[in-house]
């Protein structure tokens, strides 16, 4: 696991399949969302080469359900009893109380599926005893006021985390970077691509400055622009 610092108060932790993010208020940590099943204890590991002990991690809050992004919120929140977080549709398939749904892939989306799910662990892991649920609207006590934002569409309960304050958005897997070249795109493997394409317009309105995705190069600087071209000429259809 890849650590990055983005801004004197943010992390990036790069994972083989996708990345998560830590913030830091003061003493206390909040991670947006935690890799991959078994990444917990290199989570607290990389929590510790910073400075911190175990338990300044309070939160998890995850953007969405899937495994590459909630896979190790269990295995974290034992190690550190912070609190995990996922709105009310997706705290489910969190829990392990549903299967969450499979996504709707377009042909050409299989083959890159497929070697995403090669890179991930195989077999169970290890749920969160509890999950508190959020809605859209929300606001936690993270970087003077974290807005939670509904942005259906890659799953039902997908959300992204605002920090007005500070210019920073946390997109999940709405919005991407691609591989290549870095360009912002929207996300892939979507229950609803017409809904993520209208999240991808909701989320350039806040104006953001700095874009974390779930993955690929997060954004530092004229994020808002980034993810207006996102989806050029706003088609519903593209």
């Amino acid at each position: 696991m890849d650590v990055i610092e983005l801004l004197p108060r943010l992390h990036l932790l790069r994972f083989p399949v996708g990345q998560a993010y830590l913030w830091r208020d003061g003493g206390e940590l909040t991670l947006i969302d935690a890799g991959p099943a078994g990444s917990g204890a290199a989570i607290a590991e990389a929590v510790a080469a910073l400075g911190h002990a175990p338990g300044d991690v309070r939160r998890v809050v995850l953007t969405h359900f899937h495994e590459d992004h909630a896979g190790g919120a269990g295995e974290l929140a034992a190690l550190t009893g912070a609190e995990v977080l996922a709105h009310r549709l997706d705290a489910p398939a969190v829990r392990g109380d549903v299967p969450g749904p499979p996504p709707v892939f377009e042909d050409w989306e299989r083959p890159l599926h497929e070697q995403a799910v090669r890179l991930l662990p195989r077999g169970d892991y290890v749920r969160p005893s509890q999950v508190t649920e959020l809605s859209g609207g929300d606001v936690l006590d993270v970087g003077g006021g974290a807005h939670v934002v509904h942005v259906p569409g890659h799953t039902h309960g997908s959300i992204a985390l605002h920090l007005p304050e500070h210019g920073v958005l946390f997109t999940g897997d709405t919005v991407a970077a691609s591989p290549v070249d870095g360009t912002v795109i929207p996300g892939v493997f979507n229950l609803d691509r017409a809904q993520v394409l209208a999240a991808c317009r909701l989320l350039a309105e806040l104006d953001a400055d700095v874009a974390c995705f779930g993955h690929g190069d997060p954004v530092r600087g004229h994020a808002a622009e980034a993810l207006r071209n996102a989806v050029p000429g706003g088609d519903e259809t593209a």
